[in-house]
Formats: C-alpha cells, sequence, structure tokens
C-alpha cells in the first residue's frame, strides 16, 4: 500500500498562468534540440564526417531515449525525496545537459588547450564533439522524463489533453526560438563575448534557458511526496529490479496501451530522419540549386547552412506554434465521453452545433500520418529551396498532433488504471491562494497522507497512476526503436548514394574526397523511406477504434 503526503499544486492565479509554469521547461528543452537537429549535422559534417558516420553518431538519441527514460522514470516512480519524485531530476538533468552543451560549442578550444598541434588535434576534436552529443542527449532525456510524468502526476483526468497541448504550444514556442536565434547573425548582433561562431553563441544560449525554465516549473510545481510505496513480487530481483520491473510491464501492456505504443512505432521511423535531417537538406537543397558563388565561398558555410535552415524553419514553427493554440480547440478529447465542460448559456447553442462536427483525437492522429506522408513522397523530387520548404511546412500540423495525441491517449489510460474515471478529481482552489491544487481522493479538506489504494473505493478522482514514468518509459522505448531503424536505413542510404564528405561543408577535405551531388539528395531519399512508414502508421492508429 502506498502512502502519501501533500497534494498537488501550481503556482498562478488562471488556468493559463498554471499551465504555462507546469509547461514552461519543454521550451528549453526543445530549444536545446532545435539547436541540436539545426547545427550539429552540419557541424559534424564541418569537421570531415561523413553523412554515413554523422548518421551513426545520431544513435545517441534513440540510445539514450532507450536507456535513461525508463530508468529515471522507474526510479523516480519510487522516490521518497522531500522535493518530489520528478524535480530533482529535472533541475539536476538539465544542469548537466548545460554543461555538455557548453563543451559541444566550445570542443574546439577545449581541445586546443591540451594539444596545440592543429593536425594531431583534429581526431580529438570529432571524438570529443560525438561524446559531448550523446551526454546531451542522456542527459536532455532524463529531464523529458521526468517532465512528462510531471505533467501526468500533477493534473486529473480531463485535464491530460489540455497538459498534453500545452506541452505542444511550449515545445513550438521554443523550437520557434531556436530557429529565430539561428536565422539571424548572432555574431555580428551579440559580438564575440559569448563565442565567435554562431554555433557557440547558440549553445550558450541553449543552456541558459534550458536551466531557467527547468528552475521556474521546478519553483512553480509543488508534487505530493511518496512517503512509502507498495510493495510489489515484480521489483524483488535485487540489482535489476527496476529493468525487471519495465519488462514485465511492457510484455503485460494493457491492450489500449500497446496499440499506442505501436502507432507510435511506426510513425517515427518516418519522424526521426525529418527531425534531424530535415534543416540539413534545406540547406544542402539551397547550396546546390539556388545559392549564389559568394554564398558557396563563404568562409562560415556552417552558419550559412544552418541560417538558410533556419529560416525555412521560423514558418514551420509558425505553424505549429498557431496549431498548438488552435488544434486542441477543434479536436475532441479523448476522455469526452466521460467528460464534458458546460458552456455558458449564452454560448451553448454555438458551441454544441459546432461540437458535432468536432473530429476526435483519434481521427486527427490518422491523418497526420497521411499529411506527413503525402508531403515526404515528394522529398525527393524538390530541386528548389521553396519546394523543400513548402513540404517542410505542410508537416508543421501533423508535428503538432504527433506531439500530442500519443501522451493525450497515455495520459488517460494510465489515469483510467489508477482508477481516475470521472471529473471530480479536476483542481480546485483553496480559499484566495494563487495556488493551483488537485482533490486528494479523500474529503474536502485532505488528509496530510494520502492512500490512493485504500481511497480508490470511495473517490475515482485518483490525479495519477504511481507507474506513470514506468508507462511513458515504455512508449518513449517504442519511440526510440524506430530511431534505431531509422539510423540504419540512413546509414544504408548515405553509403550508398553519398559515401564522400560533404562538398557544402569539408572545405578543408581533398576535392576527390567529397560526393557527388548528381542524382537525388541522399537525405530526401531518407525521408521518403519516412513517409512509407508513415502510412502504415495510419492503420496501427485505426486499431484503437476498435479497442
Amino acid at each position: 500500500m502506498s502512502r502519501w503526503v501533500g497534494q498537488p499544486s501550481i503556482k498562478g492565479s488562471t488556468e493559463a498562468v498554471r499551465m504555462a509554469l507546469l509547461t514552461l521547461n519543454t521550451i528549453g528543452i526543445t530549444f536545446v534540440w532545435g539547436v541540436e537537429q539545426t547545427y550539429c549535422t552540419p557541424y559534424l559534417l564541418s569537421l570531415g564526417l561523413t553523412k554515413s558516420k554523422t548518421s551513426l553518431v545520431w544513435i545517441a538519441g534513440p540510445l539514450s531515449g532507450l536507456i535513461v527514460q525508463p530508468i529515471v522514470g522507474a526510479l523516480a516512480d519510487e522516490s521518497t525525496s522531500k522535493w518530489g519524485r520528478r524535480k530533482p531530476f529535472i533541475i539536476v538533468g538539465s544542469i548537466l545537459s548545460a554543461f555538455c552543451l557548453l563543451t559541444l560549442g566550445f570542443t574546439k578550444e577545449i581541445v586546443g588547450y591540451f594539444i596545440p598541434d592543429a593536425k594531431a588535434a583534429q581526431s580529438m576534436t570529432i571524438y570529443t564533439a560525438v561524446l559531448a552529443i550523446y551526454a546531451v542527449d542522456f542527459s536532455i532525456n532524463a529531464v523529458m522524463s521526468a517532465a512528462r510524468s510531471l505533467v501526468v502526476d500533477t493534473l486529473p483526468i480531463e485535464k491530460q489533453q489540455t497538459g498534453s497541448a500545452w506541452g505542444s504550444r511550449m515545445s513550438a514556442i521554443g523550437h520557434g526560438i531556436a530557429y529565430a536565434t539561428g536565422a539571424v547573425d548572432l555574431p555580428s548582433i551579440l559580438g564575440t563575448a559569448l563565442g565567435d561562431s554562431q554555433f557557440k553563441q547558440l549553445t550558450v544560449i541553449a543552456a541558459l534557458g534550458l536551466v531557467f525554465t527547468c528552475g521556474v516549473t521546478a519553483w512553480a510545481v509543488t508534487e505530493r511526496i511518496l512517503v512509502a510505496s507498495r510493495h510489489d513480487p515484480r521489483k524483488d530481483n535485487g540489482g535489476f529490479k527496476v529493468v525487471s520491473q519495465i519488462w514485465s510491464t511492457i510484455v503485460h501492456l494493457p491492450p489500449r496501451i500497446r496499440a499506442i505504443c505501436m502507432a507510435q512505432f511506426w510513425a517515427w521511423i518516418g519522424w526521426f530522419p525529418f527531425l534531424f535531417y530535415s534543416t540539413t537538406w534545406i540547406g544542402e537543397t539551397y547550396f546546390r540549386y539556388d545559392a549564389v558563388h559568394a554564398a558557396k565561398d563563404s568562409g562560415d558555410a556552417l552558419g550559412e547552412i544552418g541560417r538558410v535552415g533556419s529560416e525555412a524553419f521560423i514558418v514551420y514553427s509558425v505553424i505549429t506554434f498557431f496549431g498548438s493554440w488552435i488544434l486542441p480547440m477543434v479536436i475532441r478529447s479523448p476522455d469526452d465521453e466521460s467528460y464534458t465542460q458546460r458552456p455558458p448559456k449564452s454560448l451553448q447553442g454555438i458551441v454544441e452545433k459546432l461540437n458535432e462536427y468536432k473530429p476526435d483525437l483519434l481521427t486527427a492522429w490518422m491523418c497526420a500520418h497521411a499529411t506527413f506522408a503525402a508531403a515526404m513522397f515528394f522529398a525527393p523530387f524538390a530541386t528548389s529551396f521553396r519546394f523543400a520548404t513548402l513540404l517542410v511546412c505542410l508537416c508543421g500540423l501533423p508535428w503538432n498532433i504527433a506531439s500530442w495525441a500519443p501522451s493525450a491517449f497515455l495520459g488517460v489510460e494510465v489515469n483510467k488504471l489508477s482508477g481516475a474515471t470521472g471529473h471530480n478529481g479536476s483542481y480546485r482552489r483553496l480559499s484566495h491562494d494563487s495556488n493551483m491544487e488537485l482533490d486528494d481522493m479523500g474529503s474536502p479538506s485532505g488528509p496530510s497522507v494520502l492512500d490512493p489504494e485504500g481511497s480508490r473505493s470511495g473517490s475515482r478522482s485518483n490525479p495519477t497512476g504511481q507507474l506513470s514514468g514506468v508507462y511513458f518509459g515504455i512508449l518513449n522505448i517504442y519511440t526510440t526503436i524506430p530511431q534505431f531503424i531509422g539510423t540504419i536505413i540512413s546509414t544504408v542510404v548515405f553509403s550508398i548514394l553519398e559515401p564522400g564528405k560533404s562538398p557544402e561543408l569539408a572545405h578543408n577535405a581533398h576535392p576527390d574526397e567529397h560526393h557527388s551531388t548528381d542524382g537525388p539528395n541522399a537525405i530526401s531519399v531518407c525521408l521518403f523511406i519516412g513517409a512509407c512508414s508513415a502510412v502504415v502508421a495510419v492503420f496501427a492508429t485505426r486499431k484503437l477504434k476498435f479497442l
């Protein structure tokens, strides 16, 4: 039997403020991902790596997600820290990520300090940069795992879609800030105080932004404290108890949760090359078909490709930002059958009329897969920067839905497993305090020690399932395994179509080492293969209709 102290609460005078504070750390997280996805591939290519070797570096993302998120989720589920189950992982992880980001941005200077000889330092610079990328991915995944579970732990069942939608909005803001800052010439604006190149300054800004946003969320959210966890015989396996618990949970996944995970699996085979290579693809398309010779001969080709890709993704970010606000208003929540918010009487007729035509989230998720597939099928035929940008922008709304649909569905299922089936657990205000708080499954006044197992029969408003970290860690496993598959696919494609070094970025390499630019862009072929997988995701998602 698990015992708890306190109840979840969020500072803020309005729901919008409270939701913003709860998900603010998503801005810092996605800013880091935006910088990594925009600049790290061209950065590694500029160091002399081939595309096939660069694709192997990106195993860091799925590997860290596969290892870190489930383990951090399981450890956090059992944490009895007085600071809460999730916040310590968010704070420590953000500090480690910031340190590793700075190491990545200033790799050449750090290596040069210890190895003065430039030729001897070249290989060590590559190794250090790769290790820094791995360290960033591992630490940021710990932050992501805890942040996602914090939303599920804090909000009641009927607010899960709202929380996921706010996370999607903050993600759009984070990406928008990353692409906007990447599109401008930072050294000419900020000088050299934060570094003498675009990439260095971005890593500094990303590091500071991550620590700040995570700190604000940790300050604003109060978690309920786990005093003692219920004994689970699945965990009696010595040092392997966490792995054993994760494996046992995977084997015994409820049918709907398994279906959600499979839909995510097929979708992410398509999204992985899009997220990691599309800015590089747009930059290369620009250099090959649209750029003038002055741009091609630029001394900062890395900055040029990054800025071109960022400029295209600013439009994409604007679409995702507005989509993250509008789509939740026009799409029915997966728990609408059990809870419907009553509109004001003056608007009741209009709202009820509009609700008749609202698509459900499941249908919207299927349409998102189909739209993404349709756009990426044309990627190999893009021979202009503008057409490539158009295809990327068409994926903005699908990414909105892909960002929040799996978490919303899983949040509802996890809360159902914990007994939260009604809307009685919606948050309430205590006196005139500015904090948002949740009913705590007991009397309105709330006991100081909560007993969810014993109270379940008396209340159906349990705000969270104790194992939300494990279930979201498992969802992440189904998100990261496709990334391994995508890495293997891209490595094979790059090795066949573009086996040499980048002619746009590897200026120090001999011309004979450069790959040919004839034929389709290798990245566009990877995007096309991802589109085929997105078609499979449509049918995998459709299975949820029958479970």
